[in-house]
């Protein structure tokens, strides 16, 4: 391994497959056996226990690692997300490294929610996808709406449904188009998207706007996000106001929250514009990442795309959220909308992959167009980086039967 890299004392965080390296460092919420759960720093195999880390005086947080959320320290804002990451990084360093801090192995850990989510809502931001769902429904001359390469598309959904990887999915119940009107069914159309999901790590007052630089500034990290969705409730309920039911049965999200200061060396410019946007969504810098995603079945990896394939960045996504002066909270979740390439193989939802369900594709031996009773779906996704990457870690889910 290259000398430039930095390692760490943990020796499992230099293995150049780990997705905990030195230079990632992510934040979540973990508990052992009966103890509270409280803050973590994934490090290898490893959990760096913040809370008594703090506690033994080797780093300083205002006593907000104790707590079983990640939100009180991310207010602290980006001064202290800076020198504690700074600090961290000394701390767990090769050279000159502090060897007694308490860590627990992540085997032995149970993984939380790392924020207490306040609000979550979710965009419609890779044209891709936009396109082959709107081929679907509409035909190619009216894929995409007017209004789509102008402004990011997006719809507040269900803060509550928000689980960690790992949580069980029930299929739900709803109303489904039938021949003489609606049927009370299972879904029969039952999809993921795969997703990142951005954390907002300031408050913004009612009544303002943000800029895009200073959405920039107010994010504090990224988890991968799976917005389970039932397409065949959504087709009966969506018009005139959008999804509802259909993507309140729960979202899924991975359990570390990876820091914007991670991801810094892999910024990117995202997908070419079809034309000028208005002054307020305008970057000044790129706002994308090089984060290779990917979605699996059952052990099967599915698709696999790129997050710079994506028409308008989390930073865009967040100050046009407050275009209203709708005002952001600390723990406000975006997702980036379904993240596609512009192949079949590189398409982050079932009903892109099988074309509504008319292709249907083949897992494991088996034949699916959506997803059935007992079938487990993961997310995936890291930056490479020359002899380490920056991983997100598990984001799964097992669909269970509907409760009828």
């Amino acid at each position: 391994m290259s000398a430039t890299i930095a390692r760490s004392w943990v020796a499992s965080a230099n293995d150049p497959d780990s997705d905990f390296p030195l230079q990632n460092l992510p934040y979540g919420v973990f508990s052992v056996g009966g103890h509270a759960p409280r803050c973590g720093a994934a490090i290898g195999d490893m959990i760096l226990d913040l809370a008594a880390a703090e506690a033994a005086g080797a780093i300083e947080a205002q006593g907000t690692f104790a707590r079983p959320f990640m939100n009180d320290f991310i207010a602290l804002g980006r001064d202290t997300w800076a020198s504690t990451r700074a600090r961290l990084t000394e701390l767990l360093a090769e050279d000159g490294g502090n060897r007694d801090l308490p860590l627990v192995p992540m085997a032995d850990a149970t993984l939380h929610l790392p924020i207490r989510v306040t609000e979550f809502t979710d965009f419609y931001a890779s044209k891709n996808h936009a396109f082959n769902v709107g081929v679907l429904f509409r035909g190619p001359e009216n894929a995409l709406p007017p209004q789509w390469t102008h402004m990011p598309i997006g719809y507040n959904g269900r803060a509550s449904s928000v689980v960690v990887s790992g949580t069980d999915i029930i299929r739900p119940m709803g109303q489904l188009k039938g021949e003489d009107g609606p049927i009370w069914s299972p879904t029969r159309r039952l999809d993921l998207e795969l997703e990142l999901g951005a954390i907002v790590g300031a408050d913004s007052a009612m009544g303002t706007r943000v800029s895009v630089e200073e959405a920039e500034e107010m994010i504090f990290g990224y988890v991968l996000l799976n917005d389970w969705s039932a397409r065949d409730v959504q087709a009966w309920e969506y018009q005139p106001l959008g999804p509802f039911q259909s993507k309140a049965l729960g979202t899924t999200i991975s359990p570390w929250i990876v820091t914007v200061a991670a991801l810094e060396p892999f910024r990117r410019e995202g997908a070419p514009r079809d034309n000028p946007l208005l002054p307020y969504l305008q970057e000044q810098r790129p706002g994308f990442f090089d984060l290779q995603l990917g979605w699996s079945m059952n052990g099967q990896m599915m698709a696999r795309t790129n997050y710079n394939v994506m028409y308008y960045s989390s930073a865009q996504q967040l100050a046009h959220h407050t275009e209203s002066g709708c005002p952001m909270r600390v723990g406000d979740l975006l997702g980036t909308g379904t993240i596609s390439g512009p192949s079949r193989d590189q398409t982050g939802a079932l009903l892109e992959m099988t074309m509504g369900g008319k292709e249907p594709v083949t897992v494991n031996g088996e034949t699916r167009t959506f997803i059935q009773d007992g079938d487990t779906i993961a997310l995936h996704g890291h930056a490479q980086g020359a002899g380490y990457r920056i991983g997100f870690g598990p984001c799964t889910g097992t669909i269970l039967p509907a409760r009828e």
